[in-house]
């Protein structure tokens, strides 16, 4: 390299061996300078008691988790508790987990983590707007999914038979499972039963009103994203949609997003609980009934679907004959053979499914692209 006038030459100095140089940074004990102010858990704990509503979960009340743990010096009981979520196995497995389309070849479909997110987003509106804690509804809207098989809700048909005498299985049970279990995470109770109830059809429903704002986040996120891939296939055309949609929410799209979010914030600061307003509701239920019809039980998707839960169930019978195959690493000994093997094929992404088969069966289970 040229070493004349102007030239880079490399500079050595002798190198510190100091905490910042490990990786390490001590605490700072000099007083806070102007430019920022040290926001400890006792300081944002205080400010909750203030700025929060009435209805709001305060962290410092929380009912705490199953085994006691030191306080955090800087974050809240659920924020720790949305940060846990965040760095799990099971949160970033939902990047190669089905929303509606069955291993989707287009760049712009929904998955199981970007619902999820979107999820996350709806939900933190809402609690902010009705100053709620963010970081409760923050936390219960990121682990909400984590339970779901490999290509959607027909894990719940493809599994439910082997669990005869406990009504089903549920994804949002197996969520629960998987903190308290498969990934201990020790999460604060009220996560856990946000989580617990987030679908409609749990009862009895979650206790706060920040998991009610997660119930109606999931539902308006899940309606207007699914819609939408819908059109993107060409299963769907916008004049396909009910009329009263249409005159109720306006065009699909951020529009919707934000007249469900309206109204659900218009009906709980008059009533004082998280609801939405019944003319709203009512159009919401039509959707989502049109959405059944049309397009999550349709013929097409029920060809796909049946191939999903073929493969679902090859999976669960060949290990429940061979359960020395069960990876010990995600493997609760204690339960009976049949949850394990469940905790095993539910955990599966679509492609490591699909791996599996091939490698067992010598087909990957599901043929074609898309879900149509």
């Amino acid at each position: 390299m040229p070493q004349g006038r102007g030239a880079w030459r490399p500079v050595h100095r002798p190198r510190k061996t100091t905490c910042s140089a490990l990786g390490h940074h001590p605490r700072v004990t000099s007083p806070t300078t102007a430019a920022f102010i040290r926001r400890t858990r006792e300081l944002r704990e205080a400010a909750e008691l203030h700025e929060l509503a009435p209805a709001a979960t305060r962290s410092a009340e929380s009912r705490g988790r199953e085994r006691e743990e030191p306080a955090d010096v800087y974050r809240t009981v659920f924020e720790r508790d949305r940060d846990r979520i965040v760095h799990s196995k099971a949160f970033r497995r939902l990047k190669h987990k089905t929303q509606v389309f069955l291993d989707p070849a287009g760049d712009h479909v929904i998955t199981r983590l970007t619902h999820t997110l979107q999820v996350h987003q709806i939900a933190r509106s809402l609690a902010a707007a009705l100053s709620l804690n963010e970081a409760l509804a923050e936390a219960i809207a990121l682990g909400h999914d984590v339970g779901h098989t490999p290509f959607g809700h027909t894990g719940e048909e493809a599994l439910s038979p082997y669990f005869p005498t406990t009504g089903g299985w549920h994804h949002a049970a197996q969520s629960v499972r998987i903190f308290e279990v498969l990934e201990d995470l020790n999460l604060a109770w009220e996560v856990r039963d946000g989580i617990r109830a987030h679908s409609w059809r749990i009862e009895p429903p979650p206790v706060t009103q920040e998991a009610l704002c997660v119930r109606y986040a999931d539902r308006i996120a899940y309606l207007t994203h699914d819609v939408l891939d819908a059109m993107r296939a060409g299963v769907l055309a916008e004049e396909d949609l009910p009329a009263s949609v249409a005159a109720c929410l306006g065009p699909p799209g951020s529009a919707w997003i934000g007249e469900m979010i309206a109204a659900v914030l218009d009906e709980s600061l008059r009533v004082g609980e998280v609801r939405m307003d019944a003319a709203t509701l009512d159009v919401m239920h039509e959707l989502r009934d049109f959405m059944f019809a049309r397009v999550y039980l349709s013929p097409a998707q029920r060809t796909r679907s049946a191939e999903a839960i073929d493969l679902l169930r090859r999976l669960m019978d060949w290990h429940l004959d061979r359960p020395d195959q069960l990876p010990d690493s995600y493997r609760d000994s204690r339960a009976d053979r049949v949850t394990q093997v469940a905790d095993y094929v539910a955990g599966m992404t679509d492609r490591f499914a699909q791996r599996t088969h091939e490698r067992l069966f010598g087909v990957p289970g599901i043929t074609g692209e898309g879900a149509w």
